[in-house]
């Protein structure tokens, strides 16, 4: 659309020639004796200047054709929450009624129901592994469908599930593309970047909810810190008892307890907060008081409405003033 730019300097060159056929007139008119007298009524460089704001008008109207776009800091503030579920089997266990599972899906449904639009919540479900059940969106059918389908699984990774989230936070901050955390936790090292400064923290939060009983490799404090580096915290839900309860997983009795050690230090080093959720009553006041102090977030935005207001505006004020000075538009 920029090509209809072309236009501008043909109106130009048409106004120009019409400016010249007018002087040659008023100089032939002149000579058989008209108009002499008018002369110094003439309105000189005044006559230009609705032309000039008609021009100019056009010329904006050509670039906005163009939908321009500009990095513009809007008032508009957008989070990310990962909703990190340990789907253990230990999370069958019946000490928070109807399970653990239950009660924790139970209250991250209402949490979900509660959001604001600008947030977008993702899913992420680990046992011995992590897996991004849902990218992060701000559909709540879809993360409840997410939330519904999860089910006790076997063993427990927490570090597997914060690597996990920290994978789906990227992923939904680079526009739903794959995406991976730089850890010398993964199977195959790469590159640490520089960590952010200490007490800086991103747009972004982990909500994990886990009787914190880790199995598995890595080392969760090593992910825990590896999300500090990040500027991510890790707010940590301890869902159980801390004198626990057997539970019974394939043919076995397993004896199973919350360990608040373990998820009250990655709180720490994240720069988050550990909460103890005996009840399901409990965990909907932890969703209540969550801060997850979101962010302004500059983006690119569409420029074609301000780009036609001021040409419609330029070409109004070339109008007023053909109109008053002239009783006639341009």
């Amino acid at each position: 659309m920029l090509f209809s730019l072309v236009l501008i300097p043909l109106f130009i060159g048409a106004y120009l020639l019409m400016q010249r056929r007018r002087r040659k007139l008023t100089a032939n008119y002149s000579n058989f004796g008209f108009g002499s007298g008018a002369r110094g009524n003439q309105p000189g460089l005044r006559r230009h200047i609705p032309v000039v704001f008609f021009l100019l008008g056009l010329t904006i109207l050509a670039i906005a054709l163009a939908r321009p776009q500009a990095v513009v800091a809007l008032p508009k503030q957008e989070g990310t929450v990962i909703l990190a579920f340990d789907v253990s089997g230990s999370m069958a266990a019946d000490d928070i009624k109807p399970t653990r599972m239950e009660a924790a899906k139970a209250a991250a449904i209402e949490f979900v129901k509660h959001q604001p639009l600008f947030v977008q919540t993702g899913v992420v479900a680990f046992s011995d592994t992590g897996l991004s059940v849902q990218v992060p969106t701000n559909d709540p059918n879809a993360i409840l469908a997410a939330i519904n389908r999860l089910a006790p699984q076997s063993g427990t990774s927490v570090g597997q599930g914060i690597l996990a989230s920290l994978n789906a936070i990227a992923t939904g901050a680079s526009g739903g593309q794959p995406a991976e955390i730089y850890s010398n936790l993964l199977l195959t090292p790469t590159p640490t970047p520089t960590p952010v400064p200490h007490g800086t923290y991103t747009p972004a939060v982990i909500i994990m909810l886990s009787d914190g009983e880790n199995n598995e490799n890595p080392d969760p404090l090593a992910a825990a810190q590896t999300a500090a580096d990040r500027g991510v915290r890790i707010y940590t839900v301890g869902i159980g008892s801390p004198t626990g309860t057997t539970v019974h997983i394939n043919g076995f009795s397993l004896h199973t307890q919350l360990d608040e050690a373990t998820l009250q230090q990655i709180s720490q080093i994240t720069g988050g907060t550990y909460y103890n959720a005996q009840s399901e009553q409990d965990l909907l006041k932890i969703y209540a008081h969550l801060d997850t102090q979101l962010m302004n977030k500059p983006e690119k935005t569409e420029l074609t409405a301000l780009f036609a207001g001021a040409s419609i505006f330029f070409m109004v004020i070339g109008g007023l003033f053909s109109l008053l000075w002239f009783s006639r538009l341009p």
